[in-house]
């Protein structure tokens, strides 16, 4: 196999992440909205949880990112 063919396929296995994030953040909010339609006298002690988890799912998502670029461009 080709050395840049192999940077490739690496960096579009690595670019996945960054759509599962995609993913996660709206899931996240999905539950958040569930849950506070269900029950709106708790919804304002989860929205310090709801944004810790945007916060961390985010970073994971331009942490992929930013492999997928150093996979293309760097190695």
């Amino acid at each position: 196999m080709d050395v840049e063919a192999a940077k490739m396929i690496g960096a579009g296995i690595a670019a996945i992440g960054t759509g599962a994030a995609g993913i996660g953040v709206g899931n996240l909010f999905g539950q958040y909205l569930q849950g506070a339609l269900r029950n709106p006298s708790a919804s304002d002690g989860q929205f310090g949880r709801l944004i810790f988890g945007f916060a961390v799912t985010e970073a994971l998502g331009i942490f992929a990112l930013l492999i997928s670029l150093l996979l293309l461009f760097a190695v």
